[in-house]
């Protein structure tokens, strides 16, 4: 029976949470935000609880980029996402689209945004993939939701505002997503830098490569596992146990 249900962007971001440290040196070290780096490790621990909690939380950066993949979504499957609303207008002679969502209005060049569509003309949008990992803590159920699967590449779209080489090496879903999908071995991020003026593409590759990045994925499912196992009396989701299926088990008995 599967003891851990685990999606792709969790392990990224308990990939951040390991990374306090560095995260730390590399910004905060010298500055007046904390008072030590064990001030900030405590609160990277709490966010991450949070995350586990799937405690909701606000952010315009995040909200920004789920408005952008689903007007890319839109213009392919003309299918309207019931909680955002469009609106094509022009400025300063430029067709402009305006997304409404979660009280908060983005506005994008029409131009790029059919452009970025065309791209995933062909593509499964949001397509819901999962497989089992043996651990030797038992058996984890990996799934998460892929933007946009073609036959020959999977492609997550990332939104960011300052861009720098490499930015997601260190993400999990490079791993996960081929992993669960098993005959596309190629990842692509495909990521947009907002700029004042325009914005920059950029386009991250990976290969997964199962002799390595199985092991890989199982060693940091196994710390998670440890994570989680350490800190049960925080947790509250039942879902990350797998408690739904055995209660529903136990009913059917």
């Amino acid at each position: 029976m599967i003891k851990y249900n685990f999606y792709a962007t969790l392990l990224d971001a308990y990939q951040n949470y390991l990374d306090a440290e560095a995260t730390y040196n590399k910004y905060y070290a010298e500055s007046d935000k904390y008072s030590c780096y064990d001030e900030y490790e405590e609160q990277c621990k709490k966010e991450f609880i949070d995350k586990l909690n799937r405690v909701p939380f606000d952010s315009e950066a995040a909200d920004k980029g789920t408005a952008f993949n689903s007007l890319i979504d839109y213009v392919n499957s003309k299918i309207k996402p019931e909680d955002m609303e469009f609106e094509c207008i022009q400025y300063n002679g430029c067709n402009l689209i305006v997304v409404k969502f979660n009280g908060r209005e983005f506005t994008f060049d029409k131009m790029m945004v059919l452009d970025m569509a065309n791209k995933y003309k062909e593509a499964l949008s949001q397509y819901r993939c999962e497989k089992v990992l043996p651990t030797k803590y038992g058996d984890v159920l990996l799934y998460g939701y892929i933007d946009e699967l073609m036959p020959m590449a999977i492609h997550d779209i990332k939104t960011t505002g300052n861009y720098s080489a490499f930015k997601y090496r260190n993400n999990w879903q490079h791993k996960v997503y081929p992993y669960c999908i098993e005959d596309v071995n190629e990842f692509h991020y495909d990521i947009i830098e907002w700029k004042s003026s325009e914005p920059k593409y950029h386009v991250e590759i990976y290969h997964f490569n199962p002799t390595v990045d199985i092991p890989a994925l199982t060693e940091h499912c196994e710390s998670l596992i440890e994570f989680i196992e350490l800190h049960k009396d925080l947790i509250t989701d039942k879902k990350l146990f797998n408690e739904h299926e055995k209660e529903n088990a136990i009913r059917e008995c």
